[in-house]
């Protein structure tokens, strides 16, 4: 397949651009365009052999359900059974932006577009291509990752490329991703709501708008025989090529421990690799070391943490450490991540003396 690349202004993006990308989604392919927090590999939610072809050209697991993105609230009506007081008040503070939420679907959804469920997780993106894009589209447009799955997940078009060329029809390139971090999902099908990935708003957001919210226990640990409600929940996501461990604790702490790690690797004939804040970048020595941003910018260390996992993987390294970030508002987002993407594989030094 040809996969056609076009540049567009992500602020003004062109219109004929745009009709061409909702042509093809129209006549059921394929288009990846960017969202304010990853770039989206769009196909028609509601026609089932569009979402096939998703899950076929990202290698993604059938019953990992897709998310549809709709460009106004009149849309999700059409698509969901109803839609609780709780979930339209978070759509008048949140949408558009960078939260998804879960309902139980009508029955214009496709099970395979729900990954065989009787919920559907939909988001109003914020991003002007994305929104042009799904207008043009006809309105509801499933859009996982544009990623081969598993992979880190795409904050620039050359990283979609890198995946999905020659699987796909379309890309349009509206330059870099302001989050760089998928969006909160936030599940409506349950008598409390539960957030089931944390994302840019976070649950403390979440709560002053309509009160209690629980956080779903399988973001602490991976469940194999449960169903995943939402993306991510079950499969191990954005994983580099080298095994990835996180170490925890004090600054002097990781850094000897990582240095010790890096060293003992060396030795073996590894090549290592490290993810570091700013401020602790010349700590360490004998590893390809990559700063990630400064702690006090949390923003900046999300918005850079999927290109860094790709950037090792150019880099051909070995083993890969990196340091915890636990910051204020999205270090529940960027650490969820990092698990993912370490399998859950941490050092906790706090807890080893």
């Amino acid at each position: 397949m040809d996969t056609k690349v076009v540049t567009v202004d992500q602020e003004k993006p062109d219109l004929q651009v745009m009709r061409m990308a909702g042509e093809i989604l129209r006549k059921g392919g394929l288009v990846a365009f960017p969202t304010e927090t990853v770039y989206g590999l769009g196909g028609d939610g509601l026609n089932a052999g569009s979402s096939k072809k998703i899950y076929a050209a990202k290698g993604r697991p059938s019953d990992n359900p897709l998310i549809i993105h709709i460009a106004d609230l009149e849309s999700l009506e059409k698509i969901v059974k109803s839609v609780p007081p709780k979930a339209k008040l978070l759509a008048e503070k949140f949408w558009p932006g960078p939260l998804t939420m879960i309902f139980s679907k009508s029955s214009r959804v496709p099970y395979e577009t729900t990954g065989g469920l009787e919920s559907v997780a939909v988001r109003m993106p914020s991003h002007p291509v994305a929104l042009a894009i799904i207008r043009e589209g006809g309105g509801y447009i499933a859009a996982p990752s544009a990623n081969t799955s598993g992979r880190p997940s795409p904050t620039r078009a050359e990283h979609v490329c890198e995946d999905l060329t020659g699987k796909i029809d379309m890309i349009v390139d509206g330059g870099a991703v302001g989050i760089g971090l998928e969006s909160t999902i936030v599940d409506f099908t349950e008598e409390v709501p539960v957030i089931l990935r944390p994302g840019y708003i976070n649950q403390e957001m979440i709560q002053e708008v309509i009160g209690p919210v629980r956080m779903d226990r399988g973001l602490l640990i991976t469940e194999e025989k449960v169903r995943p409600k939402a993306p991510g929940m079950k499969y191990r996501h954005y994983a580099p090529k080298a095994q990835l461990t996180i170490v925890q604790g004090s600054s002097s702490q990781v850094t000897a421990y990582i240095n010790a790690q890096c060293e003992k690797a060396v030795r073996e004939g590894k090549k290592p690799g490290v993810i570091a804040a700013d401020e602790t970048v010349s700590a360490y020595r004998g590893a390809v070391v990559k700063g990630i941003g400064a702690r006090n910018d949390e923003e900046e260390i999300a918005r850079n943490l999927f290109a860094v996992l790709r950037e090792f993987d150019e880099e051909d390294t070995d083993i890969l450490f990196s340091e915890a970030f636990d910051t204020p508002r999205m270090g529940q987002a960027i650490m969820n991540r990092l698990l993912k993407a370490a399998g859950h594989h941490i050092i906790d030094l706090d807890s080893s003396f």
